[in-house]
């Protein structure tokens, strides 16, 4: 099943989870260049990327306006009803939705959604839960490598990626 909707964790999914702060109280994150490449595949496939995240920062604001992610949900205490409210506008079910996360408070949408995702580095309870877990840890690529599963799965990734270098190429 080809998902209409691509839904994201952040901490521990695009970042290795750790929260850095500086001694005037910056928070920092560091985010791995590969996990732009499956918003990008999907964009490209008309699949809308939707991130749900716990935290509420600039940092993950300026990441997702970057990449252009269609959806971002920050300080969110229960994923599933905000998941609702997306698929409700975009008149889609949980099932035709794929999820990727990581720990406790993704429990719940990763077991109503169509295909669910975690990391190699998820405890094991998560990774129990879910259809597929990334050969990669959070933060290095683990999005990227979820999508792209999602889109060979489906035989479309061939497609995506020639659209990628077709795009790349007029860039230039």
């Amino acid at each position: 099943m080809l998902p209409k909707l691509i839904i994201t964790d952040i901490d521990g999914v695009w970042t290795d989870g750790s929260m850095y702060y500086d001694q005037t109280g910056n928070e920092l994150k560091r985010f791995h260049t590969y996990d732009s490449a499956g918003v990008l595949f999907a964009r490209l496939l008309n699949i809308p990327v939707a991130i749900l995240t716990g935290e509420t920062t600039e940092i993950v604001k300026r990441r997702a306006t970057k990449l252009k992610v269609d959806y971002l949900f920050q300080g969110v205490k229960n994923k599933v009803e905000i998941a609702q409210k997306i698929i409700d506008e975009l008149n889609i079910e949980l099932n035709d939705c794929a999820f990727i996360g990581d720990d406790i408070n993704d429990i719940a949408l990763l077991s109503k959604v169509g295909f669910s995702g975690a990391t190699s580095n998820a405890p094991d309870y998560i990774k129990e839960k879910v259809n597929f877990i990334t050969q990669k840890k959070g933060g290095e690529g683990a999005f990227r490598e979820f999508v792209e599963h999602i889109l060979k799965k489906n035989g479309v990734f061939e497609k995506a990626l020639e659209a990628a270098i077709s795009n790349h190429e007029k860039s230039i």
